[in-house]
Order: C-alpha cells, then sequence, then structure tokens
C-alpha cells in the first residue's frame, strides 16, 4: 500500500480541517504515518521552513499550495473539475509555478480518479529517490 512507504505532514491548519483530519484519523482502518505540526506553525515563515524540509507537498488549491510552488518544492494540486481560472485548461502543469503538477478531477465531485493518478505518480516519484 502507498500510504505506508512515505512520511505524511500535514500542513493545514484551521477549522474545520484539523478536526476533520482528526475524526479521519480516529475512524480509519488504515492508519497512516501522519506527522501533524501544525501548532507550531505560527505564520508563513513557520510553514514555509516545514516545506522546505519535505520532497514533495500534496494539497488543494490552498494558500500554502501556493506557497510551497513559490518556494520551487515539488507541488501537486488536487483540482476540482470546476477550476479557477489560474489553472487553466486542459494541461497540467503552470506558467506561473514550474515545480506545479495539477490533478484534474474529470466529473465534478468525484476525486477517485484522481487520487488514483495521484498514487500512481507517487510511486514514481518514490522511484526517483
Amino acid at each position: 500500500m502507498i500510504d505506508d512507504q512515505f512520511d505524511w505532514f500535514s500542513l493545514q491548519k484551521g477549522e474545520p480541517a484539523e478536526s476533520e483530519l482528526a475524526d479521519y484519523l480516529k475512524s480509519s482502518d488504515r492508519p497512516i504515518n501522519l506527522i501533524n505540526l501544525t501548532s507550531e506553525l505560527k505564520d508563513f515563515s513557520d510553514t514555509a521552513a516545514l516545506i522546505e524540509n519535505l520532497d514533495l507537498v500534496v494539497s488543494v488549491d490552498t494558500s500554502t499550495a501556493h506557497l510551497a510552488a513559490a518556494l520551487g518544492k515539488p507541488t501537486w494540486i488536487l483540482n476540482r473539475f470546476d477550476t479557477c481560472w489560474r489553472w487553466l485548461l486542459n494541461r497540467s502543469d503552470s506558467p506561473w509555478y514550474p515545480s506545479l503538477r495539477l490533478f484534474r478531477q474529470t466529473v465534478s465531485a468525484s476525486w477517485t480518479e484522481v487520487i488514483a493518478d495521484v498514487k500512481g505518480h507517487l510511486r514514481l516519484f518514490k522511484d526517483g529517490f
């Protein structure tokens, strides 16, 4: 299973994200190695310092994803079907962030294909190390 081959770090601060993550971890029958240092992140410079120590950031379209990509860190964004204008259409890269890759929903509200695509690329990314 791909989940147990990585150390996962939570970068998402605030509610409802933190309580949703806690609920997921309590109810999941598939434990993952998750390190949650969000209580230590006081500002964006703390977040940037943590990102600098990661190999890859996988996120939805949030300020943290933009920060990671702006730092030049390999960043993968899970993008919704009704995409924001900045991600353009019919492409998986970004003219604004050379280190960014987009994984797009092809059907509204369906993440199954996106997650499968990310898992496949994670295997390739892992093999690159």
